[in-house]
Parts: C-alpha cells; structure tokens; sequence
C-alpha cells in the first residue's frame, strides 16, 4: 500500500475533508455488499460498509488501548471508563438517551473492555442510523463523565466482578494472569473493583492531598470520588487518540453518504499524539513460569487439564497461520489422533487445541481437555501422550496436500460464507482493521490461507512448533479440593499449588513418540467437490415451506433455497415418542441414547465438521432432534449414516460409564450455576407441564444399566411420529428421498392420533400474586435472584400478542435504568417477554440478581411498575410510534442466512401451530394499536394493583452471611451524638469513606476509631461513643431484605408439585392455518 493508494476528498460545507482508499476490497464471490475504507484527518480509520437490504444498521467502535494499558496503581480503570462512556455527552447531556434512542429504534448496544482493546456497538433501525451516531460519537470527543454517576458506576463495576467470584473461567483466566513474570502487564486485573479504583484516591486522602469540603453531588464519591473521576479523565485525555481508533458503519445509506455522515461526526475526536498502537513483545512466560504443573481448585465439579505455550503473535502471519495449522493437527478427532487415543483409554471427554491471543504482541498456543475421572487418576499419562503427539509432529514430514486441505476448506468457506447479523460482522471488521495486513485485504486476510509456495509456510509451522516442548509450556490442572488431595496428599489451603516436573516426567516426554495408535490424519473425504447452485431470478421469496410429502408416520416440510443462492443446506428431522420423557427415568435414558450416539460417531463425523458439514443428535422431553447443516453435496450420505447409527445403538459398557460420568457432572454443576439462572429454571418448571427436576433426574442416574439404554431406545423407535424440514439447495425430489431413509432405516410403527407427545405450559389464573423462596444452593454465592413473571395470556390471540410484546419492548429500557443504572441493584437486570412451554403461553419477565434480599428487589421491581403506569400514559405519541416502528421492522426483517430462516420455521412446526407468517401479521396489526390499549394491558394484568393480574416470583436467596450492617438512622444518630460532644471533627469528610448508605460496621467502627484520636477527643469519650453503636444498631436495625414488604397479600408455594396439579393446563396445540398444501404443493 502507497500514498497513491490513497485521494484526498477535499471539504464540503460541513463535511470534514478525509482520504478515501482508492483500491477495491478484496471480498468474496457472493458478498452483495459495497465496502470502502477513510482516514479522516484525525488519524480515525474507518470501514464503511452498503448493505441495501440489512436488517439493522450497526457501529462498531475500537479503540487500541485496553486494560494492559491500565495505570499500576488503578486496575480496571479502561473498564470504568467504558462504563462511564455510556452516561451522556454534552450535546446529548441525559444520562440513558443513547440506550433510549436505541430501544425505541429496535436496537440495543453494548461494550466490552479486553487486553489491548476497547470496543463500543450498537444495531438500530436503519433509517435511525445518523441518530444514532450522533449520540455515539460523542462518547470519543466530548462524554461528560458526569460525576453524580461515579458512585453508581463504581458499583456497577464491583457488582460485575463479584458476578465472576464463584465462576471457574474467570477464576482460572485471573490466577493464569497472575501467574505471569514479575511485572509483566498481563498479570494486571483488568475487571477491576471498588476497591482496587479508588485505592489511589484513599492513599491521596490518607496523605491529605485531597480536598475535604463537602459532596459537590450525593453519588459523586465525595472527595475518593473525585480524585477517582479525575485520574479517569486524565487517562481518557491521554490514551483516547483518534489515530488509535478503528470504525466500521454499516447501513443502507450509499458509501458517500456514510463517508460524509463518519466524517462529520467523527472528525471532532482528537488526535491527541499518541504514538502507533502499542505492542507488547515480551511473553508473560519466564524461566520461572516454564515447565511447571500448576494444580487449581475449582468451585463446579469438573476435571480438566490445560497446557499452554508461549506463541508469536499470528496476525503479522496471517498467510499462513501456522498457529491454525498446529491446532488442526492437535484437535484432530479422527483415527489417529491424540483425542482418539485418550478416548479410547476412557481419559478424556473432549478435546480443544487453538491459538489465544492474549494480547497486541504476544500469543499462547493451548490445548484443552476435559478428563473423566479415571483421566484425573491418569493425568500424568494425559499430558506425557500430548508431548509425545507434538514429538511425532515434529519428527514427521508433512504433505504438502495438508496445508491444500486447510487452504481449501478455508476457502470454500469463505467463498460460500452466509451473511451474519450486522452488529457482530461490524464487531469483527472493527477489530480486525488493527491487523497489520493490507487495507484491500482487511476481509480477506483473516479468513482465508494461503497453500504452501515455498518453504516459509512450512519454516513457520516448525519454528511455532519448535516452542511446544515440556520444558517451555505450563499445565494446569483443574478439579476441587478434594480431588486434589485425594491424589496429591495433604490438605490444599492455598487453592493451587505449583511445581515443577521431575526428572523421570521430563526424559519421557522428551523422547521419541512410542504410542502406535498416534499419526498423523488421511485426507478429507467430506471437502464437498459439487458446489453448484442453481439461480434464477425470483419476483419475492416464498414465506414459507411447504408440506410435499405425509405419511402415517411422518410430514415433510420443503422450500428450496430462493434468496441466499448458496451451496448449503439445513435439515431437521424430529422424532416425538410419547416415552420419551413420561417419568423421570425415561428422560434420563432418552438423554444416555443422544449422547451415546453422538459419542459413537466422533472419528467419523469429525472430517464432516471440519469441511463444513455439521450435525447433532439433542434429546428433549418429546424424543429426540437430528439436525444437520453445511453444504448440501454430501449432507444426505451424512444424515443417513447418523440415522443408521441411532437405529443400531450398540453401546459399550465403558462408554455408557464415561457418559453417566458426564451427565451426572453436568446436573451437579447445574446447581452451582449463578442465582439468576437458577431462579429462571425453577419459574419455567413451574410453569411447565410434565417436566421434571434436575434432581428427580440425577436420582434415576445411578441405576441406569446397559440393557435399560439398548432396550429404551428400541422401544422409543418403535413407534414415533418424525417431523421433517428441509431448506437450502436440495430438490424436493432429494427431500422427499431423505424422507423415506428416514422411515425405511428406523422401520418404526405409527402413531394414533392423540399419541403424539407435545409441550404444554400451565396457566396462572387471574388474581393471584405467588411467591416461591429457596436459597442458592453454592454457600458462597454472594448474589440472590429474583425472577419476577406476570403472566399476560394466549399468544394465540394476534392483537393480544402485538399489544403485549409491544408493552414488553417498551419496559425493557427503563427497567435497566431504573433498577441497574438509578438503584444499582446488581450487574444482571432485565425485563422481556416471555414464551412459555409450548409456545401457546406468554408473559413479562423481569429478573434481577443481587447481593441484596429478594423481599427488597420485589419491593423495587413493585416500585419500578408504579413508575411505568405514569411512563405509558405521558408518553408522547411521536415516542410510541417510534416503538411501533421498531416492532414493525424487526418482525419484517428477513432471514440473514439458511440457519435464521430454518429457526423461525421450525419454531411453528415444533408447536404444532404451523402460523408461518405470524411475523408479517404483527407487523400489518401494530400500525392498528393505539397506545390507550397499552396502558389498559398494564394496568389490567401488570400493574401490583391490576384487577386480573397472575404473578409467580422465584426467590433465590444467598446462604452465605453478610457482614453486619449499621442503618442510615443509626448512622444519623451516632453522628448527632459527636455534634452533642462538641468533637471538631469534619462530618463530611468522614463520610467520604462510606459510599453505600447502609456501612459494613467492622469500616464504619474503624473509620471512627481512626478520626477519634486523642488529638481530637480524650480516650474516655472516644471509647463512650463507639461503645454506643451496638445500642444504636439494636434501636435502628437494618430491615431483613428477604422479607417481602407485601408478603400478606401473597400466596406462598411450599410444594411445587401440588401447585403445579392446582394450575389449568394449555390446551394442546393444532394448527392455526390450513395450508391445503397436500396432494400438490403449490412451490
């Protein structure tokens, strides 16, 4: 790339001049959009993409400064400032008016803070896109970083860290983390919380640096919060530098209208000097971090070993991406891989192999592996097999067709790429534009790999894999306490322990691979060769699939590829056996049977996967789904084989263990999941008919015998009833064929009518108000959850479903603002519909997890509903017909690829109510709805007060003890008795110190202890007054949070069985629409 690739586009009025790269973009064969890249004269790269038919326009900002970049002595500040970005701009100064624009543009937006990176996106409406980027922009050039919201964003940033306490990922990354070399900047906390954010400020008050008048604001923090803000602004003003920015746009508009649009609003960012964006060439590994095993306790129950190896950087190697070649070769899961071989030991689970980039500069290359429990007892034999694997790698020579391969799948892919949702593909471009690749290549370079010229496509393979040897890598195995000291001995105190390999180890896994079972992959049979598509010009894609074949056993549903013109194809075949989930038990071998066979076919189906041929076999509570998807040359070989497979279960003894292993691992863990999934778990069960417990289940686990699983899976084939649906580039002769394999290899028996399994929800019944309660079962879960579900009636009924879904969209946002942003109530807020099972059923949920009582977030969610009555009905029409918009466009949006459209017609086959054009007629009845039916919905079955309300809230409280908290009255109190003692002491700046209105009393007491010296007061009257806090606390107690304001007016459930037998049952489902397709479809 040259200057002359570049043209100057001089000013236009109000439009900024910027340069436009004059070279075209390199895309693929079937990309219909239009891409142009420019520079404005700040130095901010952007990516401006025309896509006349997006559903959503989309932004996506990055900044390349993350929390690496964090000053020592404040971690998590590039996180506090993502949060604070979001409070207003001086030309849009309300705090939530960028997420209200949004919402009421059917778009929504979100950020997140990494490594090396910042990055900021949001999807609207596409005629709202320049809205929309006006309120953006103003993040980067002019936020007000408004200082009543420091407290609550504090809060907000502590709540998301204690989220992640009892988390094992973000525990492992972070102990990874500190485990770096001595100064190394990987080793930083990049979350951050309350505590490591303001430590600098309390140093600079304990120092007397920081001015002690009184709060300027009640949230600013006081004078700690202050200081804080300002060191945030100061580091935003130095490493927020347009030069180190990359845009990507994408939106209906021309590519000189986006141009403008970019340049106007975007060339205000400063260019502030910053140098290139900065890379880190070190490896956070040393001497000292090589050739170690690390043991990590983990709070779920799992086993598992990771071994990691410092990597170059592989964007700069984006041709051949040697780090990709490796992981194909170590992930392989074929006949003669390294996971086959542990598998076949009964070692290991699954198996993950890839390159991570930690950060700008430096890489790690990882392999992964989840261990049975015999694998744990093995892990020495785990690890030496994974070194003796590279050792034959690097003592083999490599085919030339192996690289072809890659570079051909690879391509295929690329070339035949479906389209993504615009707001994630603005993500990726946004991200990648950093990559130091030529600009006509920024979408080309990431995704596609070059074949083998010369040697330096293989030199850089051996020199990546020089680097993975026992002596430079580190591996760490996870598993809890007690598996720790069961193998290792004594008590783990620390929650890891770090050692280094002995001699006997390390001679081995230096030796010469002496496993026959290990070498290296065939060729690829599955590498489709038929990628033909035939198009033809169409007036309007058809609507809907077809029915073009029924028998008494199954229906086939059909359209034939009519927008995409892709080689790909997407069938689902579901098969529904009424005993398939009629007991507890039953459920539990229908799973064993789903996951026995995708076991079965691993080695077979991976060379599948890997050339873009994907299935897998689900169990539910009706029976069990096949789905398959990819190209469409070899999928019809591929179903049958899979079908055969199922048909002919033949499970082993050791496999049928290995798997109870698993899913008795995977239900314990269930209970260890955050509070808010918990609570959205048991409020579904409830609401569910006919479905059982993660414990009902895992108390049928044990017993399972071998010929209980080959004799359940016979009797659930033997009579069924299968639906079919096939979309994509197959004929209807080929469908139609697919179909009777289907039959012909299961032979089954049909099903009468009314033998048909199906789902169906339980219905609330008006005026009543229940509550469920049940504690967190991890007792060091900090956070209990509410679930708060209101019940709104038959989605069957179209203007009831229009009029409460838009009622649903119109609450989502200011129940975020109101009871995350305003009332920081904890990181997890949300309010949406709500399907219930079946899909016949729906209402609002609202859910909230906090370290605060459930009686006091029903109390605030009860609140917040008071607040919307006056929302709605103040509402300004121009403001409803916004939402309305909104709505309507998103239920006119087309299907982005084959995956999306097989989704929202299966969800009408899976029913049974066949309503294929549901989405276009909400779309026609919402033009209709006046906002008076809104506010009558709410206050008849929302509102607390609403005469047909049907409530069920789940409380999931914390079992873990809270420190003892002293009340605001107290506080008061003890503070008008220092004023009695006439003590000259600076209330407010003592204050300072307490950012939460109710103080933990260990701080509280210590504070006072600290001011009180004899310097201020004598030691007689300093102990007299803290010796009447526990006096004060007992006169003003802190309210018990978990007791509900309203609890007379409820019903409590004690027995979830009895009341679900007390709830009416929907009714069952048929379809809504005679389509009379049959005996000729109408294609």
């Amino acid at each position: 790339m040259t200057a002359s690739d570049w043209k100057v586009v001089p000013q236009n009025h109000l439009i900024p001049p910027y340069n436009l790269f004059t070279r075209p973009i390199e895309k693929s064969q079937v990309d219909d959009r239009q891409y142009s890249v420019i520079r404005l004269e700040n130095g901010l790269t952007a990516m401006l993409v025309h896509d006349p038919c997006t559903e959503n326009a989309a932004a996506s900002l990055n900044v390349a400064v993350g929390h690496l970049s964090d000053p020592d002595d404040m971690p998590g500040l590039a996180h506090f400032c993502e949060h604070l970005l979001f409070m207003g701009t001086r030309q849009f100064p309300k705090e939530n008016e960028y997420s209200e624009y949004l919402s009421k543009n059917n778009g929504g937006s979100n950020a997140y803070t990494s490594s090396s990176n910042t990055n900021y996106h949001f999807r609207v409406s596409p005629p709202a896109l320049t809205g929309a980027l006006e309120r953006f922009s103003g993040f980067f050039h002019s936020p007000l970083f408004a200082p009543s919201c420091t407290t609550r964003e504090l809060n907000a940033v502590d709540s998301e860290h204690k989220k992640n306490h009892q988390a094992d990922p973000w525990r492992i990354f972070q102990l990874n983390k500190t485990l770096s070399k001595a100064g190394h900047p990987w080793s930083k906390f990049g979350t951050g919380n309350r505590a490591t954010l303001t430590a600098a400020g309390r140093e600079a008050k304990a120092k007397g640096k920081l001015s002690v008048n009184t709060l300027v604001n009640g949230n600013d923090g006081g004078s700690i919060g202050r200081e804080t803000r300002r060191r945030l602004i100061e580091w935003w003003s130095k490493e927020y530098c347009a030069s180190r920015m990359e845009l990507c746009v994408i939106g209906r508009e021309p590519l000189e209208e986006l141009a403008a649009m970019v340049s106007k609003l975007f060339s205000p960012i400063p260019n502030r000097g910053r140098g290139p964006s900065p890379i880190i060439d070190e490896h956070p590994f040393g001497p000292n971090e090589m050739g170690t095993l690390v043991s990590v306790q983990t709070i779920m129950s799992f086993h598992a070993v990771e071994i990691s190896f410092p990597l170059a950087w592989q964007p700069p190697l984006w041709k051949y991406k040697p780090g990709y070649f490796l992981s194909h070769l170590l992930g392989h899961e074929g006949h003669g891989s390294l996971f086959a071989y542990l598998k076949g030991k009964g070692w290991i689970t699954s198996l993950g192999a890839s390159t991570q980039a930690l950060g700008r500069g430096f890489a790690m290359f990882k392999t992964t592996m989840y261990l049975t429990k015999s694998g744990f007892d093995n892990y020495r034999s785990v690890v030496l097999a994974t070194f003796k694997y590279l050792n034959l790698l690097r003592a083999s020579e490599f085919p030339r067709w192996f690289q072809s391969e890659i570079a051909t799948i690879a391509k295929t892919q690329f070339q035949f790429s479906e389209k993504r949702a615009a707001e994630g593909y603005a993500v990726t471009l946004a991200e990648r534009m950093s990559w130091p690749v030529p600009t006509e290549k920024l979408l080309t370079a990431p995704a596609l790999i070059s074949e083998w010229e010369d040697n330096e496509g293989e030199r850089q393979v051996r020199e990546a894999l020089e680097n993975l040897q026992v002596d430079v890598g580190r591996v760490v195995l996870m598993a809890k306490k007690e598996e720790h000291e069961r193998i290792f001995g004594g008590r783990e105190t620390l929650g890891k322990r770090e050692v280094r390999w002995d001699d006997q180890f390390l001679d081995e896994a230096r030796s010469p691979n002496d496993i026959p079972d290990l070498h290296l992959p065939g060729r690829n049979e599955f590498i489709p060769t038929n990628l033909d598509v035939e198009k033809h010009d169409v007036l309007e894609p058809l609507q809907r699939p077809h029915l073009i074949r029924q028998s008494g056993i199954s229906r086939v549903w059909y359209k034939k590829d009519d927008q995409f013109w892709l080689p790909r194809a997407a069938v689902i075949v579901d098969i529904r056996s009424p005993v398939a989930g009629d007991k507890p038990r039953a459920t539990v071998l229908t799973k064993l049977c789903a996951d026995l066979v995708n076991d079965s076919l691993t080695e077979y189906t991976y060379d599948a996967e890997l050339a873009g041929l994907a299935y897998h076999v689900t169990a539910h509570s009706l029976g069990m789904t096949l789905s398959l998807k990819g190209y469409n040359d070899k999928l019809p070989e591929l179903a049958k084989y899979v079908v055969r497979a199922l048909k002919n279960l033949a499970p082993t003894q050791d496999r049928l263990d290995v798997m109870k292993e698993k899913l008795k691992r995977e239900w314990d863990n269930f209970f260890m999941n955050p509070s808010y999934q918990l609570s959205d778990y048991y409020g579904r069960h409830m609401l569910a008919h006919q479905t059982w417990t993660v414990q009902e289940l895992l108390g049928e686990l044990p017993g399972v015998q071998l010929e209980d699983v080959v004799a359940h899976n016979s009797q659930l084939l033997s009579k069924i009833n299968i639906q079919t649906l096939v979309l994509g580039n197959m004929y209807k002769d080929q469908a139609i064929a697919l179909s009777e394999s289907v039959e012909d290899i299961l032979d089954p028996s049909p099903l009468v009518e009314g033998q048909v399994p199906c789902e169906r929800s339980l219905i609330l019944p008006e005026g009543s108000n229940y509550i469920w309660i049940s504690s967190v079962p991890n007792p060091n879960e900090a956070n209990s959850a509410l679930t708060y579900y209101i019940h709104l009636g038959q989605l069957n009924d179209p203007r009831h479903r229009v009029v409460g879904t838009l009622l649903a969209r119109i609450m989502s946002e200011p129940a975020f603002n109101i009871l995350r942003t305003k009332e920081q109530l904890g990181y997890i807020v949300s309010c949406s519909r709500w399907l219930l099972h079946g899909d016949s059923q729906f209402g609002i949920r609202i859910v909230v997890q906090s370290e605060r009582g459930t009686g006091y977030l029903e109390d605030r969610v009860e609140a917040f509903l008071n607040t919307m009555d006056t929302k709605l009905e103040e509402m300004e029409d121009h403001e409803f017909d916004d939402f309305k918009k909104g709505m309507q466009q998103r239920w006119r949006e087309p299907a982005k690829n084959l995956g999306e459209e097989a989704s929202k017609y299966w969800q009408h086959i899976d029913s049974g109510f066949l309503d294929f054009l549901r989405r276009f007629e909400n779309a026609d009845l919402i033009e209709k709805v006046e906002k008076q039916e809104v506010v009558a919905l709410f206050r008849e079955r929302v509102h607390p007060k609403a005469p047909k309300r049907a409530k069920l809230s789940i409380h999931m409280q914390s079992q873990k003890p809270r420190p003892q908290r002293i009340s605001a009255k107290a506080v008061e109190a003890f503070e008008v008795l220092v004023r009695e003692a006439d003590i000259s002491v600076d209330l407010a700046a003592t204050t300072d110190e307490f950012d939460q209105e109710r103080p933990v009393a260990a701080d509280f007491l210590k504070r006072w202890s600290d001011v009180l010296t004899e310097d201020a007061v004598s030691i007689d009257v300093a102990k007299d007054l803290l010796g009447r806090v526990p006096a004060l606390m007992e006169q003003y107690p802190v309210q018990d949070e978990n007791v509900y304001s309203r609890s007379a007016d409820v019903t409590r459930v004690d027995d979830i069985k009895a009341f679900k037998a007390s709830l009416d049952v929907s009714p069952p489902p048929r379809p809504l629409v005679d389509w009379g397709d049959l005996p000729t479809a109408k294609l």
